[in-house]
């Protein structure tokens, strides 16, 4: 991890709501939202080595594997998206963040060379236990350089949690190489449908939870960000707008039960267009709903361009 970007350049902007004795401002230094005070990498360390898994997501691994089905069917798209825009022999890819493993055993099925890093001691294991090369450490300037270059990067719910988001983007630039990829996946916050469910429903900003999530973006504020660091976005879509079930009246949000529930019907719209081979539709209809600002999720693939050298923008 990399220092907190509040210890070397000052932030402010529009206050958007605190939550665990933080508050969060649309950072007008910065391009996107994030907390006040940001954590110090060294006071993260240790609930994402040890904590994160055991005490806040206790069942994560295991859903994970419930749902695989549903997963095999997201990460092929991903691969899909990458292979389209990469040559045939470019498939060393690193994912950053990778959990219990599953997206980099995806991608080694079908013919890629894969590398994970994974802060969790509980996913690290857990990857290992399926053949997979995964470091069990926190990716940051100083170590990249182990790792080598790679033809795509993978940060699937990552960014949202780097006290730093873009230094670390200009770690992951580095580590790319020219014309390599990078696919992000953050959570859309502050999207116009959780703002519709929260002045029309009992509730306050959910999906406020630092100092787990320190970065707050959306459709606008990331690919802007990618593109100040440097890149070339070349795709980006939402996902499901899980949102669309608050609005109908199931208040999954503290409801565990109806949240699995809710996730089981979303995955079932999903599943059954792919059966119907009406997958092509489903990815057609997601990138519009970026063009919308919603979708649960952002999922931005960038570039790094074929020229040299990188001097990105400054952003603080």
């Amino acid at each position: 991890m990399n220092d907190s970007p509040s210890q070397t350049c000052r932030h402010s902007g529009p206050p958007q709501g605190s939550a665990n004795g933080f508050d969060i401002v649309d950072c007008q230094t910065c391009g996107f939202r994030h907390v006040l005070p940001m954590p110090t990498a060294e006071q993260l360390v240790e609930a994402y080595r040890h904590e994160y898994y055991s005490a806040d997501k206790p069942l994560y691994i295991q859903r994970y594997l419930e749902d695989i089905e549903w997963w095999n069917m997201v990460y092929s798209e991903r691969y899909d998206t990458l292979e389209a825009h990469l040559p045939a022999q470019r498939r060393r890819l690193l994912d950053v963040g990778s959990g219990p493993g599953l997206f980099l055993e995806h991608g080694r099925q079908r013919g890629w060379q894969v590398q994970g890093i994974e802060p969790s001691v509980q996913a690290a294991e857990h990857s290992r236990s399926r053949g997979l090369q995964v470091a069990n450490v926190f990716l940051s300037a100083e170590n990249a350089v182990e790792f080598g270059r790679f033809d795509a990067v993978n940060l699937s719910e990552v960014l949202e949690h780097i006290p730093d988001a873009p230094a670390f983007l200009d770690v992951i630039y580095g580590m790319l190489e020219p014309g390599g990829l990078v696919v992000i996946a953050v959570p859309n916050d502050f999207n116009p449908l959780q703002k519709a469910a929260v002045a029309t429903q009992p509730l306050k900003d959910w999906w406020l939870a630092p100092p787990h999530h320190v970065n707050y973006f959306d459709q606008q504020s990331l690919p802007a960000l990618l593109k100040r660091r440097g890149f070339e976005v070349v795709h980006q879509e939402g996902t499901f707008p899980i949102e669309l079930f608050l609005l109908m009246g199931d208040l999954y949000v503290g409801d565990d039960a109806l949240g699995r529930a809710c996730h089981g019907r979303r995955k079932q719209f999903e599943l059954n267009l792919k059966r119907a081979g009406l997958a092509g539709l489903k990815r057609n209809l997601y990138q519009k709903l970026a063009e919308l600002g919603i979708g649960r999720e952002v999922v931005v693939v960038a570039r790094r361009p074929l020229e040299q050298p990188h001097f990105p923008a400054t952003d603080h």
